[in-house]
């Protein structure tokens, strides 16, 4: 085959492939307006009233549809804890999620005391709970990257009636620890069994 034979044949095929790719992306582009991202969307999205309502939507990784009750604990009247999950993972954690409800009539807004007081705690978040493992006789704190808590952040207010989904992830006991006490600032200690 001649050079200029070569040239050609290449040729035809980077536009076939061009326009194979233009096709494909056409098609993918939808109207041409942005998505706003879920972060966006959850910042801009206002509930009827005018005033946002940040019990809705707590930052973090989404707690599973509770399916057993592990423990639950009262705090201030009306609040109540429940856990759902206390989950060890073969990297090194334990991840305890379910939720926090309140049951009472008023909006409840004294969540600053769950971030913690220990130096690099995180805003508002569930960055205070610790587990205990009594038989090792040792705390464990929440975990962090650089940023901030490896638990459920943005929790400012919770509306009368709702819940919300909360996690935490803990570096994990000795396997032979099964069972630990979770705490969080102003909720009674509950006593869960670690699984997994």
């Amino acid at each position: 085959m001649s050079i200029r034979r070569m040239v050609k044949v290449r040729g035809g095929v980077a536009v076939a492939g061009a326009a194979v790719m233009a096709l494909t992306l056409a098609g993918c582009g939808g109207d041409g307006a942005k998505e706003p991202k879920a972060d966006e969307k959850a910042s801009t999205a206002q509930p009827q009233g005018g005033s946002s309502n940040k019990s809705a939507t707590p930052k973090g990784s989404p707690s599973p549809q509770p399916t057993e009750v592990l423990a639950t604990a009262n705090g201030d009247p009306g609040i109540v804890l429940t856990i759902n999950s206390a989950v060890r993972d073969p990297d090194g954690f334990v991840t305890v999620s379910g939720e926090i409800k309140n049951g009472g009539s008023g909006v409840f807004t004294k969540v600053t005391a769950w971030r913690g007081d220990e130096k690099g705690a995180s805003g508002a978040s569930v960055a205070g709970a610790t587990l205990i493992d009594k038989v090792g006789k040792k705390r464990y704190y929440v975990l962090r990257d650089s940023e901030n808590c490896l638990c459920t952040t943005g929790i400012t207010r919770i509306d009368a009636g709702t819940s919300i989904p909360f996690f935490v992830q803990f570096p994990a006991p000795p396997a032979s620890s099964t069972e630990v006490d979770f705490t969080l600032p102003t909720f009674a200690t509950a006593t869960i069994r670690i699984s997994g």
